[in-house]
């Protein structure tokens, strides 16, 4: 009897344990559906119950960084980003869109340090880079001539 307690208590574990783990992917995978439709909100909310049940899921805070970007709210999205970051420092996404809001606060030395940590890490968005510097080559001048 006391066999059949503890392997129904220990099936009974082994069933939520794969279910919380598999519902932080559904969330996820909910919401990258959500965002693909243009569904923000509701993509929005999908991405933070990701989170809830794993905190350290970077995409989950990389896409709410995209939704806040769409919606315009840059302190989220930078709060967002910086929690990309601080989980995953080589995410070229994250560090392209911090380099993006720089400029927008003509912070030219932050971007300046992002490009250099960009192109150490570089796989994918690397021509992305070369325009960003571009503009920046173009907006320096200008500020030290006034």
């Amino acid at each position: 009897m006391n066999i059949k307690i503890k392997f129904i208590i220990l099936f009974y574990l082994v069933v939520n344990i794969f279910n919380i783990s598999m519902s932080n992917e559904n969330f996820f995978n909910k919401g990258l559906e959500l965002f693909k439709d243009k569904k923000y909100d509701d993509a929005r909310f999908m991405f933070e119950r990701s989170i809830v049940f794993n905190p350290k899921d970077s995409n989950s805070y990389l896409y709410l960084a995209k939704i806040y970007n769409i919606e315009e709210d840059q302190k989220k999205e930078e709060k967002n980003l910086k929690s990309t970051l601080l989980i995953e420092p080589d995410n070229e996404e994250a560090i392209l869109m911090s380099m993006k809001i720089a400029i927008k606060k003509s912070n030219y030395s932050k971007v300046k340090n992002l490009s250099d940590t960009f192109i150490k890490i570089c796989k994918k968005l690397c021509k992305e880079n070369d325009g960003i510097l571009d503009s920046l080559a173009n907006i320096e001048p200008k500020n030290n001539d006034s």
